[in-house]
């Protein structure tokens, strides 16, 4: 069994968030919890690479487009089709389109709780409803009720692994292995040594 402080997460900085000049604070948030960044790099994307990204899961197209259909009648819509696949297709499309459209940054952090933590400090995926002291929440005014009427991806700045097996296949595809640096900061044994030593002399 691994320690929860080995348990890692990929976090990608969209283009939208470059170009706003969101990148420290981006990383300010996460490093300030206490997470360890341990891979880093800026890529422009291909349609391909992005794709790849989305359907690592070969369930994501059925389960994306059937939440998607959800989301529609829980707010009183109707969904633009009663086909999940057609509804990702479009989605997809769009991801590409917008992931594509400039640098993105890529990351990798490790820590205690990872991917949850990351998630709970980024927001939920759309900005509208994010809670104000996340990330989209207090940077983003988008909604799906625009990106539906524009036709594009919401621009929410990031893309966070929702879950530990959603890391465990993301960081392979954005990362080799020799990217990824096994090294120790100090504030690692505050957080995570049983006994605290050293402070008093």
């Amino acid at each position: 069994m691994k320690h929860p402080k080995e348990e890692r997460t990929l976090v990608l900085i969209k283009p939208d968030a470059i170009q706003r000049a969101l990148i420290g604070e981006i990383v300010r948030r996460y490093e300030r919890l206490g997470l360890k960044l341990i891979g880093l790099k800026m890529v422009v994307p291909t349609a391909e690479h992005v794709e790849g990204h989305y359907t690592l899961d070969p369930s994501w197209r059925k389960v994306t487009g059937e939440k998607t259909i959800a989301s529609y009648r829980s707010r009183n819509l109707p969904p633009p089709s009663e086909d999940p696949l057609e509804i990702t297709a479009k989605i997809l499309k769009n991801l590409k389109k917008y992931l594509t459209s400039g640098p993105i940054i890529c990351m990798v952090w490790q820590g205690a709780h990872a991917v949850e933590l990351v998630r709970k400090i980024t927001g939920g995926t759309e900005p509208r409803t994010s809670p104000v002291g996340t990330i989209r929440g207090d940077f983003v005014v988008d909604s799906y009720v625009m990106s539906d009427a524009d036709d594009r991806a919401v621009r929410n700045l990031i893309h966070a692994s929702g879950s530990i097996s959603e890391a465990e296949m993301e960081i392979p595809h954005w990362f080799e292995k020799k990217e990824l640096i096994d090294y120790k900061v100090t504030h690692e044994d505050i957080l995570y040594e049983k006994e605290l030593r050293g402070i008093l002399p």
